[in-house]
């Protein structure tokens, strides 16, 4: 147990739903028969879900400030027909209608950030009425139509790494330099931070980070190998790749700058934050725009994936999302969350919906099923915290009272120890 701790960084509880993700994969494995682990349906799982796993990336910062944004999913539908119109009524390139595209998002960002940051409505009303406003708006404007978009949108929504190089290696190239690039900076980071606590006075054996490198390793190239031996002409999908980008800048901004502290500082006692020197509403409408911003590359990516938008796109977009943050271990009243634990919290969303679909289970019984998983996972989170324990992936940072090394807003960084329960 001892030995486990150290490779797992002291707190097996944390890797709760990481434990559950690869169970119900085995699970699916074997009751569909082999259907679950091939590369066509992974393939299919990461494309099919990259744009929920993106939203997820900047719900889990406004669930962190203590808000919400059940605008995603109208914003989103919004962004993709205003693209899919201005391409094809303007004749505009798709380039200039991507990039209007994510403008639209930014500013509908700045503007729900508006009303929360300077005029203090909270996230909650101010969202409800985006999503209808926003709704309201992409129906009118379509005249309830689909519409058709360029097939360099298709590409960024259901494309795949190109091949190129020697045939000799079996796998596709792209994705074998992707999985080599992955296992490397794994292990840098490994070591980078057993440095670090060497530096901090730790002692950390030098088997520690070999043996997490070496399990990295193990499950990178595994994935590796599934998706780089695909049927022809396939290989990781794009939409995988832009998702595995943002999740790094995302983790590093959360977790490594002064704007990331501030996030979690304005979560964990906005009025402790202020007195701290935080600008309270410059943090609220950030996270917003970004909010908004991430909605509309999922709006982009998704309607390049079913090659029109659509005026039902983005319907419902925002509780998958708001289901993933919590069942990777965010806190409802806010404070506590990663990247990380979002992006597990949503692959075992993801992993259920395909798994069920394999088995043959009608959509109305999988809703069922979502929302008892949803439950159980955030009254299993309250149950350690009434225990005093730490809750799942979102105690993998330090909260206010727990940094020894934080200042008075917070410090956030990851942690090999335990979190300390707060009285």
């Amino acid at each position: 147990m001892k030995t486990l701790k150290q490779v797992f960084g002291g707190n097996l509880q944390q890797y709760t739903m990481v434990l559950a993700l690869v169970a119900l994969i085995a699970a699916f494995e074997i009751v569909s028969g082999g259907r679950m682990l091939t590369a066509s349906n992974f393939q299919n799982l990461i494309s099919g879900n990259a744009y929920v796993l993106i939203l997820a990336i900047g719900m889990v910062m406004v669930i962190v400030i203590g808000q919400i944004d059940l605008s995603v999913g109208s914003v989103a539908g919004v962004v993709g027909m205003t693209v899919a119109l201005t391409i094809r009524d303007l004749g505009i390139p798709w380039w200039v209608g991507l990039i209007l595209g994510l403008l639209v998002g930014m500013a509908i960002g700045s503007w729900q950030g508006f009303w929360l940051a300077k005029v203090g409505i909270p996230g909650f009303i101010t969202t409800l009425a985006g999503m209808m406003i926003f709704r309201g708006l992409v129906i009118w404007i379509s005249k309830s139509i689909s519409v058709p978009v360029p097939d360099e949108f298709k590409v960024l929504g259901a494309g795949y790494l190109p091949e190129w190089g020697p045939a000799w290696t079996g796998l596709n190239n792209s994705t074998l330099l992707l999985g080599i690039i992955g296992i490397a900076y794994f292990a840098y980071s490994e070591f980078s931070r057993r440095a670090r606590a060497i530096k901090l006075g730790g002692e950390v054996p030098v088997w520690v980070p070999v043996v997490r490198s070496v399990l990295i390793g193990v499950v990178i190239g595994y994935l590796t190998f599934l998706f780089g031996h695909g049927r022809p002409g396939t290989s990781f999908p794009i939409p995988g790749v832009i998702l595995v980008v943002l999740v790094i800048i995302y983790h590093i901004i959360t977790q490594r700058t002064t704007f990331g502290r501030h996030i979690y500082a304005v979560g964990g006692n906005k009025a402790a934050a202020a007195l701290s020197g935080v600008n309270t509403q410059r943090t609220y409408f950030l996270v917003m725009a970004n909010m908004s911003f991430l909605a509309a590359l999922a709006g982009i990516l998704f309607v390049g994936r079913a090659t029109s938008a659509g005026p039902s796109d983005g319907n419902m977009w925002e509780l998958d999302a708001i289901a993933a943050v919590f069942i990777g271990g965010a806190a409802v009243s806010g404070g506590i969350g990663t990247v990380v634990g979002s992006m597990i919290g949503g692959l075992v969303m993801a992993v259920l919906n395909n798994g069920l679909m394999l088995m043959g289970v009608g959509a109305d019984r999988t809703q069922v099923i979502k929302g008892l998983v949803l439950l159980a996972a955030v009254a299993f989170d309250v149950y350690n915290k009434q225990q005093g324990r730490p809750s799942l992936i979102g105690q993998l940072q330090k909260g206010l009272r727990s940094s020894g090394r934080g200042n008075s807003v917070g410090e956030t960084e990851l942690e090999d120890t335990p979190t300390a329960p707060t009285k």
